[in-house]
């Protein structure tokens, strides 16, 4: 009959079978090593407060996938934060997860205030400096030397404030705290010792509501730093500072949701009010067609 096989030339009922396997052979190949790949997205946004008045806002986007990750940071203050901090800053990083860990790659940072342009890139591996240019309008006489040692060893500001959890366990815990940031961010070198103090329940205006572990920081300063900063004495003058941290829903990170700096002047809060993570599935490339050859 016509349409069965039998009525098909000897040729076609060969290679017809042979096409079917290498289609199917085709489709694992790819269901193994061209899948469509699981990222995680947060985009968190946050008030920045003086005594209760807002004097600024900023923003991070972290994308954490099986292999990858970028995380971008951008933020501005007003004329009331420029005693301490003023300007506008955009910060990005990028890198390898291996073992579940972010490893940073690159870093950039671009700062722009009334005093101060700072431009940098750098380029990291295994936690080294391996390469980096440094653009400012200030003298470097007027800053502690960096040396050789400070450039290794380190973190990126970004990448610091991704605190992994490790185990199965709860992510909001106490462990979170447990640990020592020894942060680089091209021209500045410092510690940022956090120590567990309480969890508590937090809630932004839009995204997450619900734990968040708050770990006490002690900030030492190492070089990179004026030592008449205005904001290195703010930071270093006894004050109580408090890192609240917010899970990013379906890995082991912590996020920073709120920081915290007790002053005589009024309190500088600055806190989410928009917490959202989200899974993201990757687009995966499309399988090619079989076709039956001559």
């Amino acid at each position: 009959m016509i349409g069965t096989s039998s009525a098909l030339p000897r040729q076609l009922r060969i290679a017809r079978p042979r096409a079917v396997r290498m289609a199917a052979l085709t489709a694992l190949m790819v269901s193994l090593t061209g899948a469509a790949s699981a990222e995680t997205r947060l985009a968190a946004h946050y008030g920045i407060k003086v005594a209760r008045i807002t004097v600024g806002k900023s923003e991070m986007l972290v994308t954490i996938g099986d292999t990858a990750f970028t995380a971008a940071a951008t933020g501005q203050a007003s004329a009331i934060l420029r005693i301490l901090a003023s300007g506008e800053g955009v910060l990005r990083t990028t890198g390898t997860v291996i073992d579940g860990k972010l490893t940073p790659a690159t870093f950039a940072l671009t700062t722009t205030s009334d005093k101060d342009n700072d431009a940098v890139k750098m380029t990291i591996d295994g936690g080294n400096v391996t390469a980096l240019t440094a653009e400012t309008n200030t003298t470097n006489e007027e800053r502690v030397p960096v040396t050789d040692a400070d450039r290794k060893g380190i973190v990126d500001p970004l990448t610091a404030m991704l605190i992994r959890v490790e185990g199965t366990g709860d992510v909001v815990a106490a462990d979170a705290c447990k640990r020592t940031l020894p942060i680089f961010d091209g021209r500045r070198r410092f510690d940022l010792a956090l120590s567990f103090k309480r969890i508590e329940r937090v809630k932004a205006g839009k995204g997450y509501a619900g734990p968040a572990v708050v770990c006490a920081v002690a900030f030492r300063p190492i070089a990179g730093h004026r030592r008449d900063s205005a904001l290195l004495d703010y930071l270093t003058d006894g004050r109580e500072i408090e890192l609240a941290f917010a899970p990013i829903a379906g890995t082991r990170f912590l996020a920073p949701f709120r920081l915290s700096i007790v002053s005589m002047l009024g309190n500088l809060v600055i806190e989410a009010t928009d917490f959202t993570a989200m899974a993201v599935q990757a687009a995966a490339p499309a399988a090619p067609t079989a076709t039956v050859g001559k």
